[in-house]
């Protein structure tokens, strides 16, 4: 359910090991493969791809091919980010939409079976043996599909997680009490990446391919688009990253509240929840699509052992295994993303927390130079 990055890794991951499988999608695919989404993908994720045979799905990744590392702008002085690590080398940008075109040509060219335009999906039987998947396909017909598992991938508003009846699941969510205007731009980002620390909000800007980047800026969540016509989103970027800064086309814009949710379990019957009808974590993390390869990998696993060995075991575990994993990542998530907005707009939390914040960045950063 839902031709996503953790769908279609999920579909790879099991085709390359005999297990047919299907994937509807509700959306067509020339609106899939132009989904403007997160664009980073840890080292683990990239190895993972290569490690199932799927490597060429990072192609049109892109480097930092400069000799100095990304900067952080703070009150307009640039710092540098300690890069020593080589999990930090391995990472890449790598805009979701090129991920999903690739892995799309990927699991076709392999014979798989997607199915776009799927409308009317519902669930049923999912606490039984032999689950079934009703949906109307491009030509208005109803199909039903039988099978032996369901996985849940279709996004956080998808009808996946409810099908699983009331009372079910458990809902944790951690609000952070601010937004960001998440603006797209047919402006390249040069560096790929550049983050701000400003008494007036957090600011950033990423690269999202070779001639886009996306702008984000810390803003109240009561604010609307109105409240930022194309000509302040310019001027507030500047002033934030402390001097002028390349303009160009707006595309789209939109006012998102900060937030980490999890819903556990992971797993109703043979319904099994991965990626964010599972989990939605802080975007300043940048680990949407590393959790998703994270979740799907474990599902995958454990579907192998099932159908190969007749073991259960770890998809008994897999709910419990995924929760770890992704309340590890949430733990990290809002460290980073209260450092980062904290250590600026003291409007939010407080002179306090600024100077707390701004003592943790120091850890994170190289000394400056004299």
């Amino acid at each position: 359910m839902g031709g996503g990055v953790a769908g279609l890794a999920l579909g790879t991951f099991l085709q390359r090991s005999g297990i047919r499988c299907v994937i509807l999608e509700k959306h067509s695919r020339e609106y899939v493969e132009n989904r403007q989404r997160a664009g980073a993908l840890d080292a683990r994720g990239v190895r993972m791809l290569h490690e199932w045979g799927v490597g060429e799905a990072v192609e049109g990744a892109a480097h930092d091919s400069s000799d100095e590392p990304m900067p952080l702008i703070i009150d307009g002085e640039e710092r540098e980010w300690k890069m020593d690590d080589h999990e930090d080398a391995e990472s890449v940008f790598l805009p979701q939409q090129i991920l999903v075109r690739n892995l799309i040509r990927v699991f076709l060219r392999d014979g798989g079976d997607l199915r776009f335009e799927a409308d009317d999906i519902s669930l049923d039987g999912l606490d039984t043996e032999h689950p079934r998947v009703r949906y109307r396909d491009v030509a208005g017909s109803t199909a039903v599909i039988g099978c032996d598992f369901v996985a849940g991938s279709d996004g956080h508003q998808g009808v996946s997680r409810a099908a699983i009846p009331d009372g079910f699941l458990t809902c944790h969510t951690h609000e952070f009490g601010y937004a960001w205007l998440t603006v797209m731009t047919e402006v390249p980002a040069h560096p790929l990446a550049v983050m701000a620390v400003h008494s007036r909000g957090f600011a950033a800007q990423i690269t999202r391919g070779p001639n886009a980047s996306r702008v984000y800026l810390q803003c109240p969540v009561t604010d609307t688009i109105e409240d930022w016509p194309d000509e302040r989103v310019w001027t507030e970027l500047g002033k934030r990253f402390g001097g002028p800064v390349p303009r160009g086309p707006i595309i789209s814009k939109q006012v998102v509240p900060l937030r980490g949710v999890v819903f556990s379990p992971m797993s109703y019957g043979r319904l099994h929840l991965l990626g964010d009808a599972a989990h939605l974590i802080s975007p300043m993390s940048a680990e949407g699509m590393s959790l998703a390869l994270h979740d799907a990998e474990k599902l995958a696993q454990a579907i192998i052992r099932q159908v190969e060995k007749d073991d259960g075991s770890l998809l008994e575990s897999y709910s419990d295994t995924c929760l770890t994993h992704t309340w590890e990542r949430q733990a990290a998530a809002i460290s980073m993303t209260d450092t980062m907005h904290d250590a600026g707009d003291i409007t939010y939390r407080g002179e306090f927390l600024k100077h707390v914040a701004r003592a943790n960045l120091e850890n994170l950063l190289r000394p400056r130079r004299h």
